[in-house]
């Protein structure tokens, strides 16, 4: 039996396949383009709104931390910080060199914005490792040699930095020539060289010369320190010098290759 011709063929595909699909037609792209800018225009314009205008995020309190002889009241005071103000236009560099410039006492100083309406202060403190006598007062110097504050009263466990002079005008002219500041820096030094356990016990540490530094210790023992060089290895022997020799008075590290004692 002969099969369907090439014309009856055709005719059966057309009836299953039925009509083409009809296409959407997609929104104009130029349409998108200008909705997604809207968006991004409001989205912007709300946000500066928030930072700026809206009574959401401004400053409301001032946290201060790491303060050990300053109060709290005194950084806020000396920061400035201009309560009521939008949080995101706080000049966080200002208070910092404000309190810097007003508080001598503070080393570094990290102002931090506390979302949604703080502003904290954390503060260090310079700590002293010599006093400076001037009339009745206490000069106290950090172990950077830097000046930064006044006191009435010794701190506890802190020397006194003293010039004297080994012979006559020694003193005088190693100032001039050095300059007092070049000379407290070696103090500085020898100071932060000095064992623990040493540095407990030093009232005094006597500047005579650059290289002539001595520490009274209490008890009235003292120590020859000589220069700040070789601090380390002055400390070490000057420890092992004091457990051997432990009724002695005085002790010599000025060569830490040769440390003596002496006196009982």
């Amino acid at each position: 039996m002969a099969g369907p011709t090439t014309a009856e063929r055709g005719d059966r595909r057309q009836e299953t396949s039925g009509p083409p699909p009809v296409r959407r037609p997609r929104p104009p792209r130029f349409r998108v383009i200008v909705i997604l800018a809207i968006a991004v225009v409001l989205l912007g314009a709300g946000s500066v709104w928030l930072l700026y205008g809206s009574e959401w995020l401004r400053v409301e309190r001032v946290s201060v931390s790491g303060t050990a002889v300053l109060t709290s009241a005194e950084v806020r005071e000396a920061a400035e910080v201009p309560v009521g103000e939008p949080l995101i236009s706080v000049d966080t560099d200002a208070i910092e060199a404000r309190l810097r410039r007003k508080l001598p006492r503070i080393d570094t100083v990290d102002v931090v914005r506390s979302w949604p309406h703080g502003i904290g202060l954390k503060v260090t403190e310079r700590t002293p490792v010599l006093l400076v006598r001037k009339g009745g007062n206490f000069i106290e110097v950090d172990d950077e040699g830097v000046r930064f504050a006044t006191v009435s009263q010794a701190p506890k466990g802190v020397p006194v930095l003293e010039f004297a002079a080994s012979r006559p005008g020694s003193a005088t002219a190693s100032l001039r020539r050095f300059g007092t500041d070049a000379l407290v820096r070696e103090a500085v030094r020898v100071a932060g060289d000095i064992p623990a356990a040493v540095a407990r016990d030093t009232r005094v540490v006597k500047v005579r010369s650059y290289d002539d530094i001595s520490l009274e210790l209490s008890g009235g023992r003292t120590v020859a320190w000589g220069s700040d060089e070789n601090g380390p290895a002055k400390a070490r022997g000057l420890t092992a010098l004091m457990k051997a020799a432990s009724g002695a008075r005085h002790f010599d590290v000025s060569v830490p290759t040769a440390p003596a004692s002496s006196g009982s």
